[in-house]
């Protein structure tokens, strides 16, 4: 069981960081060939936000399961 909780906890922060900073800070470049995509037409800034807030509640999801395990 310790080792479930130290994994959402992982997950968690990891999830959090990407998609605060996709969603919030528009770091873009952290999803793979976005720029690229980007410059093509394929892929537009739209894209890049669903990314970023799926991302954040993933992140949010596995740190409920986290707290859920703790208590």
């Amino acid at each position: 069981m310790k080792l479930f909780k130290i994994i959402s906890l992982i997950l968690a922060i990891a999830f959090v960081f990407f998609g605060f900073n996709i969603y919030f800070k528009k770091k873009y470049n952290l999803i793979n060939n976005f720029e690229k995509d980007y410059k093509n037409g394929l892929k537009d800034e739209n894209h890049a936000k669903n990314v970023g807030l799926i991302e954040l509640i993933i992140g949010i999801l596995f740190f409920i399961i986290f707290l859920k395990i703790s208590l």
